[in-house]
């Protein structure tokens, strides 16, 4: 079972876009009050999808991040002063009569890193130890600085509750951390780090995995009907999206060609264009009622552009930065 977990996480390329069409096939094939009751399964799914991610996750490492305090505040800086306020003006400028979906375009770009940072950081053989020290602190930044983003740039046309959106962070990102944290060091005690490492591990990301596709899953089954009378619209998520990666990606590639060696450097890019569009989901979905199915349709969507660009951009390292150094990252 673990094997098979295991080969969907590296194919999430191909899964994501087939759980986006099976969601389609159940919210245009089933009655609407099945599909409604699809709900109930989003806080489960939400779990799934964070608590393993954070059993991997070293929040000791937000300690050892002050150690390359160039290359963090770099990364903070694009993360905090320039994406957000990018999805922000493309959000009003493609969906002006729409601002749920403005809204989801901003939450995409206000949870920076993931497990994916660390992933194809190492992948493209960068700096691991830079990207596992961008995810927590982008992650710890992210959750609290969300809030107060979404009530100062959307507040005035969002029905938004701010105390409602900080309860579902601490409930999707800081308890999920506790216990995640917890986990780790009773199994880490037990079997000894090496152990987890090799068998432990590699095990929780695929069971994120199964959270991340169900929670796809309902949220595009929620807007199969609108789909449906509107297909388009998935041309009009697409544009936005592929406009930010893009900038994202010249943006970090540009900078950390300039400033910074190659190991760093990768970790600079995918430390800021990889989004925790996990978390970002959930809170659309679980802290903005209905209408927060349009947010949760844009940042589904972002999956597709954001896993196929990671993996592009992995055939590129070498070209953009040099071969990786024997015995350097």
């Amino acid at each position: 079972m673990w094997k098979f977990l295991i080969s969907i996480n590296k194919k999430l390329v191909w899964a994501i876009p087939l759980m986006m069409v099976a969601g389609y096939c159940f919210g245009t094939n089933v009655a609407p009050t099945t599909v409604k009751a699809l709900k109930q399964w989003i806080v489960p799914f939400t779990f799934l999808m964070v608590y393993p991610m954070m059993v991997t996750l070293n929040v000791r490492h937000l300690l050892e991040g002050i150690k390359n305090v160039k290359l963090q505040l770099l990364a903070q800086v694009i993360n905090f002063c320039l994406i957000p306020f990018l999805a922000y003006g493309l959000g009003l400028y493609f969906f002006p009569d729409n601002s749920y979906m403005a809204l989801g375009l901003l939450l995409a770009a206000l949870l920076p890193t993931s497990g994916m940072t660390i992933s194809w950081t190492g992948f493209a053989k960068g700096n691991m130890g830079a990207a596992i020290n961008m995810t927590v602190i982008g992650l710890t930044l992210g959750s609290l600085a969300t809030p107060f983003y979404v009530q100062n740039l959307m507040g005035a046309k969002v029905d938004m509750n701010v105390i409602l959106v900080i309860k579902q962070i601490v409930y999707i990102v800081f308890i999920p951390m506790v216990l995640g944290t917890l986990t780790r060091t009773m199994i880490v005690k037990q079997v000894g780090m090496p152990e987890f490492k090799k068998t432990w591990a590699p095990r929780f990301p695929s069971l994120s995995t199964i959270g991340v596709l169900g929670i796809v899953f309902v949220a595009i089954a929620l807007k199969a009907g609108q789909l449906s009378q509107n297909p388009a619209i998935l041309w009009k998520i697409f544009q936005p999206l592929l406009i930010i990666y893009a900038l994202n990606y010249g943006l970090s590639t540009l900078l950390g060609r300039m400033l910074f060696k190659r190991g760093d450097a990768i970790a600079l890019v995918y430390g800021t264009v990889m989004r925790n569009l996990s978390i970002a989901l959930a809170i659309s979905i679980n802290a903005f009622g209905d209408r927060g199915a349009d947010a949760a349709l844009v940042i589904a969507v972002a999956y597709i552009v954001q896993v196929q660009s990671a993996a592009w951009y992995v055939k590129l390292t070498d070209t953009l930065f040099g071969p990786p150094q024997e015995g350097k990252a």
